[in-house]
């Protein structure tokens, strides 16, 4: 490709992940967020094989396997630490790469750590929050103003890509308007806590029901393993009434949460594995989030603007997918821009390649087929049970396996098989 300047708004998974991918295709990359010091926050994601596939594709894949922990298995349990059913998760489950669990903070550094060792230290200029953009037949003129002061910055670039979040500013300019995120009546409470290991020692727990509480945890760390030790994402998932309903402007996944506000609705959960009061008590920090995203978008590129990640399009995290959508869209859009000298022709194809496919996952994570049927179990059988099929069909049990494929698998033949998305320097 021709050294094609772009600007990214954003320095979070989605818009590093661009850099990098860019940079990889031969552009020329400049990244700007707003935040005064990128530093390791938040608690842990995971990367599914399709979107470590393209970070190893970046050659991030021993850094990956140093920092995070491969996923073994995916089991839905009910309140009483029953089973219900079990998925095998990455390289188990026959794909070619595997599925990590790990912590968002330090997959940004090593992110970040990449593009500065890649396309320099100037590369990433932080402090500096976006205002507007104006495009003419030349390019891309975005103004911009820094957090300390002084006078208003302006930058040009061939192509601007918005990866800011679910309060995208780049999105508002593209389809102004839109208003506050949506919220589903779920309150999120978020939290890290080091434990003894579990069952395989690389299992992910999804336990109990929005009715009357929902829990997933999951290791993150291969430091703490190396340590024979677990370092363990918790996330506490409740459907509150309305009188109790947060506003959808506090939608801010760094907000403070209270112990208090979390731990009576898991206060006698103990799987004798897993004491869960303790997990939840021992976290140094929690986090309150309301569960939120937006509607889709009826498109993400206008001219020489596009956006990827949570600016395109935030949805519930449910399945794992958030992180691993922005992997993939930074990579489509780099291998797009590396086929074309012409950038607007590159948005079109890259949003033809991914709009519709990202605005599936998001509406199907509104509507859960698998969580439904999680609410039937708790339902029925409040105190427990001996057998899942005591308590629900076969043929319900099969929609449920059915449904929680789609919203958290592609299909493992596809992805082996598939060419890479490296453009051909």
């Amino acid at each position: 490709m021709t050294a094609v300047k772009v600007l990214v708004v954003g320095a979070g998974v989605g818009g590093l992940t661009t850099a990098l991918s860019l940079h990889a295709a031969g552009a020329e990359v400049v990244v700007v967020d707003a935040a005064r010091t990128l530093l390791p926050l938040g608690v842990g994601i995971n990367l599914q094989p399709h979107a470590v596939r393209e970070l190893t594709e970046l050659g991030l894949g021993d850094a990956l396997e140093a920092t995070g922990v491969q996923t073994r298995e995916m089991l839905r349990l009910d309140r009483h630490a029953n089973h219900i059913i079990g998925h095998d998760r990455g390289l188990f489950a026959g794909y070619s790469w595997p599925q990590y669990s790990i912590h968002r903070g330090e997959l940004q550094m090593l992110l970040l750590d990449a593009v500065v060792e890649r396309l320099g230290p100037e590369a990433v200029r932080t402090g500096l929050i976006f205002e507007s953009y104006a495009e003419d037949e030349e390019g891309v003129e975005v103004a911009l103003h820094a957090r300390t002061g002084g006078a208003p910055v302006r930058m040009r670039a061939d192509v601007l890509v918005g990866a800011d979040g679910i309060s995208s500013a780049v999105r508002r300019q593209l389809h102004p308007g839109e208003g506050a995120p949506l919220w589903n009546g779920i309150r999120m409470w978020r939290g890290i806590a080091e434990t003894d290991p579990f069952l395989t020692g690389r299992s992910m727990i999804v336990a109990g029901s929005h009715a009357h509480g929902r829990l997933v945890f999951y290791p993150i760390s291969k430091t703490a393993e190396s340590r024979s030790r677990a370092l363990v994402n918790w996330v506490a998932e409740v459907r509150v009434t309305p009188e109790t309903r947060l506003e959808t402007e506090t939608a801010d996944w760094t907000r403070e949460g209270r112990l208090e506000d979390v731990l009576p609705y898991y206060a006698d959960w103990d799987f004798g594995w897993m004491d869960v009061p303790r997990l939840i008590a021992d976290s140094p920090q929690i986090l309150e989030y309301p569960m939120v995203d937006r509607d889709p978008l009826p498109y993400w590129s206008r001219g020489r603007v596009t956006l990827v990640g949570d600016a395109a399009h935030p949805m519930y995290p449910i399945g794992a997918n958030g992180g691993s959508l922005a992997i993939i869209d930074a990579r489509v859009l780099a291998w797009e821009l590396s086929r074309t000298d012409d950038p607007v022709d590159a948005l079109k194809a890259y949003e033809a390649a991914r709009l519709d496919e990202a605005n599936a996952v998001v509406l199907a994570c509104r509507d859960m087929a698998a969580d439904r049927l999680l609410d039937t179990v708790a339902e029925r059988a409040p105190d427990g049970f001996a057998a899942i099929s005591d308590v629900l069909t076969a043929a319900e049990l099969t929609d449920m396996n059915d449904a929680w494929r789609r919203t958290t698998d592609m299909d493992t033949e596809s992805l082996n098989s598939r060419p890479s998305w490296t453009p051909r320097r």
